[in-house]
């Protein structure tokens, strides 16, 4: 591959083990790294690219996807979440949509996906799900960088009456599963171009025994692969917990010797100390001593009015924080937006979460979890994973500090191009990898068959409008 130069008003490089504003600077790209950062380039350049009025970042790192569902989750998920449930659509709605969603609905979605996270910054994304050789081959299409799980449980949860949780277990089911997430792994191992690599996800804490748990961690140790877990994310989770073990999920999760540095917790938002749990405790604290991480997805919880109340809070306890989508919008741009206002409002203070500390956290924070000095940040012996920004557009100016304007403003619009590992995969806003051509018509195909399929998939045989009532009642 030709050596590129690559010149802009602005360009966020490392130095010193943090993040640094190079204006007027230069990012020098041979294969797929950063050669060189800086001003002054006397090298050789077999292309040069003058960005002019841009912004150059690292590319962000999304740890919690849903790639095989998400587009679905539109006009469904919303304004829906009874209180006996404490507001989650875990119990009901999500089960109902996945389950009626078809075959030709997931690749759809995965297309989508594709498109929606390469358009909103996402250069490398953590998914999970069932169908992961499928999100794998389109990411490779794609030209994204990717960690991709299968999950597996040793049992769920179902609501027979609309009321209470109970939960179906087959335990030999979990290992199965296991073993076939495993497998996944060594296939994704072996072959492909290395940006695609597998992970474990059990799915979640309460739908995990001790055991299945435990085999989990010796072989994430084992494959030197990340584990994620979706934990703390319900009430219901942490009522269940408690009545069968003592335990809130954190803790249960430490007895199992689950929690260590490749760990991520997807959401983490029902920990000790907070106002949702009158409990004792110091689950940050077993979470910051473990290494471990959390992704925190703000919007998914949000929309149901639900935050985590202070990620300021959980920074000061010493946890490494991340940002993943989870829902539609797949869009990291809105994740960070929404966990930067989220957590001021919660804290109820302006400085104490500040523009710096999201950056880090869609970059190296995550890069941290994943082992990877290489990912999240632009200096040499990095991965050429970058996102180019408009900053002469109405609202990114005017300019005094990028960075805010880049966390508080920034739209997809915004975002001009897009490299992962060396290639292009956007330029000036046109996708090179993703043919997008009807693709909104697929969806919307999709749509209309998942919500038709409603009633097969409710146990207690209720209506889409039954599940999930429209926003108004139609014009007679």
């Amino acid at each position: 591959m030709p050596i590129l130069r690559l010149d802009a008003r602005y360009v966020v490089a490392f130095q010193d083990g943090e993040h640094r504003l190079l204006e007027n600077g230069t990012v020098v790209v041979d294969g797929d790294r950063v050669v060189y950062t800086g001003r002054d380039y006397q090298g050789p350049a077999d292309e040069r690219v003058d960005a002019g009025d841009t912004l150059v970042t690292p590319g962000f790192i999304n740890t919690h996807a849903h790639l095989e569902t998400a587009p679905l989750d539109k006009s469904f998920q919303e304004d829906v979440g009874k209180r006996q449930f404490f507001s989650t659509g875990l119990v009901e709605t999500l089960l109902i949509q996945e389950n009626s969603i078809d075959e030709e609905g997931v690749d759809t979605c995965i297309d989508v996906s594709m498109s929606e996270l390469i358009r909103t910054g996402t250069t490398t994304v953590m998914h999970q799900g069932l169908r992961g050789r499928r999100v794998a081959e389109a990411c490779e299409r794609a030209g994204l960088r990717a960690y991709i799980a299968d999950g597996y449980r040793s049992g769920r949860w179902f609501t027979p009456d609309g009321n209470r949780v109970a939960y179906e277990w087959d335990e030999d089911g979990g290992f199965a599963g296991l073993e076939r997430a495993v497998r996944l792994i060594e296939e994704l191992r072996d072959g492909g171009s290395g940006r695609v690599r597998g992970f474990l996800s059990p799915w979640q804490a309460n739908t995990c025994t001790p055991d299945l748990l435990k085999e989990s961690r010796r072989l994430s140790d084992d494959l030197e692969v990340p584990l994620t877990i979706h934990a703390a994310q319900a009430m219901f989770e942490v009522m269940d917990l408690m009545a069968a073990h003592g335990m809130t999920p954190i803790e249960y999760l430490e007895s199992a010797g689950f929690l260590g540095p490749r760990v991520v917790l997807g959401h983490a938002i029902f920990t000790t100390g907070t106002s949702w749990l009158n409990l004792p405790g110091d689950d940050l604290r077993r979470i910051a001593d473990s290494g471990a991480s959390i992704s925190y997805n703000a919007w998914t919880f949000a929309r149901r009015g639900i935050m985590v109340e202070s990620l300021p809070g959980y920074r000061r306890a010493g946890v490494n924080i991340t940002l993943g989508t989870d829902t539609t919008p797949q869009s990291m741009i809105e994740s960070i937006r929404w966990s930067a206002i989220l957590g001021k409002v919660a804290d109820r203070r302006a400085d104490s979460w500040l523009a710096t500390h999201l950056l880090d956290a869609a970059t190296v924070n995550a890069a941290r979890l994943l082992g990877r000095d290489d990912l999240g940040r632009i200096a040499p012996g990095a991965k050429a994973d970058l996102l180019l920004w408009r900053l002469g557009t109405p609202v990114m100016s005017p300019v005094r500090d990028p960075i805010r304007n880049l966390v508080y403003y920034a739209t997809r619009e915004d975002l001009a191009s897009v490299m992962i590992d060396g290639a292009w995969v956007m330029r000036d806003g046109a996708l090179l990898t993703v043919d997008e051509e009807g693709m909104t018509e697929r969806l919307q195909r999709a749509g209309e068959r998942s919500w038709a399929r409603v009633p097969d998939h409710d146990r207690l045989g209720r209506t889409l409008e039954e599940v999930a009532p429209s926003s108004l009642r139609p014009f007679r």
